[in-house]
């Protein structure tokens, strides 16, 4: 398979070979930001794509939401859909090169578009890009794939053995309100960074 690469990002937003995007933020996504209390909190959206989080966010009254993608088409794209979001909150830039820090980091198919030999280090890097009690929420697939992905999925034990040495865990069940091709197929996460 083609290393995924800057190229490899690129190519598949201008080709529009972009089948896991769902057309706008999911909705266990969309009910946990909308039950947050305090719009100071500074997000991160690694992998941002489209970024429909970001945009959906941003409406909501959130101000320090970033949107981070090393795919300048993908940023393009965003920037062209949505062009009220503020330039110096998107940043096109590798994840694992990155240095700010956060309140709450947000996963949409960003950790399934990584080999999965990256996995480690993509929990990692989440945990020190969070302040203290910092938080991660997302989707992930429980369940593998029949092809060579991306995205590539995995299971809910998997997840627990990457995740358990940094993060507590808030949520991590199925998520009852996925889109319906996606029923009983996506595992919400709510994870708290620990302290050391």
């Amino acid at each position: 398979m083609e290393k995924l690469s800057v190229e490899y990002w690129n190519n598949a937003y201008l080709t529009n070979q972009i089948g896991w995007d769902i057309g706008s933020a999911s909705t266990p996504l969309r009910e946990y930001f909308d039950q947050l209390s305090d719009k100071s909190i500074r997000i991160l959206i690694p992998g941002a794509g489209n970024a429909y989080e970001a945009e959906y966010l941003w409406k909501k009254g959130f101000r320090n939401v970033f949107v981070l993608d090393f795919s300048q088409a993908a940023i393009q794209r965003f920037c062209s859909r949505f062009p009220d979001f503020p330039s110096e909150n998107i940043l096109q830039q590798d994840f694992f090169i990155h240095q700010l820090r956060y309140d709450l980091i947000v996963e949409q198919t960003f950790f399934t578009s990584i080999f999965p030999s990256q996995r480690q280090a993509y929990v990692e890097k989440t945990a020190q890009l969070l302040h203290t009690n910092g938080k991660l929420v997302g989707l992930f697939f429980n369940h593998h794939f029949s092809f060579d992905g991306p995205p590539f999925g995995g299971s809910q034990e998997e997840y627990r053995l990457y995740f358990s040495p940094y993060f507590y865990f808030k949520i991590f069940e199925t998520a009852y309100n996925s889109i319906k091709p996606r029923k009983d197929r996506e595992l919400f996460m709510l994870l708290e960074k620990k302290i050391f």
